[in-house]
């Protein structure tokens, strides 16, 4: 079982011409351009990006709308029906699901690590523990010289000045993918903080950016500050991430290996909902992204489009997965998908 995943200033949009998708024969056998709009989570925007240029060659009368505007963001024009598909990187929770009146499935479409970024000119290499990363961000150690940072880094010079710190503005999966993971870890994080997509961040010197793309920019113009962003918006802005104690207390690189080691022993339950704390292997901090398709929409022809899309995610878009470096969804959880999908969408 195989799972995982430059920077711009602003939110991602893109809008891909890719041509008309036929409706069910049953219907007619006239192709029919449909528009889907869809809108959520920064994390995968690269890869659905990817798909939306690709799927075009399959689907050339297609056209794909997404705007990257966070998962929040996602999760509440799902719940509000403003889009034809949300995504993000928080699974929606029941009393979300409960609002959306069409009715929804949650289609995990990819996995990936979040990088612990930071910018300490001198420092090519940092090591944070499962005892002082949680610690960091719980603002219990506030300077890069704190004798807890010094032991998981000896014989580096580190700086005696304070810790800046960058957090996302935004509602986002990618911060209850890094929350979610320190609360597994840490009680006093848990209690204080906690897993959510827009916590209360008890810090000082912090600076807020918006989606992985504004977090990635603050850390890379402000010397002194550490942050956390999807691994490819790391890797593809030269970035430098720290090492993380995972559970075995291996110091581990993210990698999209080490993303696919931690995701590997992932069970999916029937809703498709997973949510990633502790790993027993691997990179630590990883998890899950879903697009959000409706049991019903407005036309016949809208829901063949979503299944046609869905379709051509999960079987043909995943080969452009590793490219990004995000993991794959396992075959056989694409089957169940698929099968759920293609039989309650209307």
């Amino acid at each position: 079982m195989t799972f995982l995943t430059p920077i711009l200033n602003r939110v991602v949009t893109f809008s891909v011409l890719t041509g008309a998708v036929a409706l069910s024969p049953v219907l007619t056998a006239t192709a029919q351009a449909e528009t889907l709009n869809g809108a959520g989570a920064t994390f995968p925007a690269p890869l659905y990006e990817r798909y939306a240029r690709e799927v075009k060659k399959k689907h050339p009368e297609l056209k794909i709308n997404y705007q990257a505007i966070g998962s929040g963001g996602g999760i509440r024009q799902t719940i509000a029906g403003t889009v034809d598909f949300g995504a993000s990187d928080a699974a929606m929770k029941d009393d979300e699901i409960a609002k959306v009146k069409k009715g929804v499935i949650l289609v995990p479409t990819a996995g990936g690590a979040v990088s612990v970024v930071y910018n300490l000119p001198g420092v090519s290499k940092l090591r944070l523990s499962r005892k002082t990363l949680p610690e960091i961000f719980s603002g219990q150690i506030t300077k890069w010289d704190d004798a807890k940072i010094k032991a998981d880094n000896p014989g580096v010079n580190l700086p005696n000045q304070p810790i800046k710190f960058v957090v996302r503005a935004d509602g986002s999966g990618t911060t209850f993918i890094f929350t979610n993971h320190l609360s597994a870890i840490s009680g006093y994080f848990k209690g204080r903080i906690g897993a959510n997509t827009a916590p209360k961040w008890t810090l000082k010197n912090v600076l807020k950016g918006k989606g992985n793309p504004g977090v990635a920019a603050l850390v890379s113009r402000t010397p002194g500050s550490i942050g956390y962003v999807e691994y490819d918006y790391a890797t593809k802005n030269n970035l430098k991430s720290a090492e993380l104690q995972n559970k075995k207390g291996e110091f581990v690189a993210p990698s999209l290996q080490a993303a696919n080691s931690a995701l590997s022993t992932v069970t999916f339950p029937s809703n498709y909902r997973v949510f990633v704390g502790d790993p027993g292997q691997g990179y630590p901090i990883v998890g899950l992204t879903w697009m959000m398709v409706y049991n019903q929409y407005s036309t016949p022809a809208k829901a063949e489009a979503i299944k046609k899309w869905i379709n051509w995610v999960l079987k043909d878009g995943q080969q452009f997965n590793d490219d990004l470096n995000y993991t794959k969804i396992p075959n056989d959880v694409v089957n169940r998908v698929l099968q759920t999908v293609n039989s309650t969408v209307k």
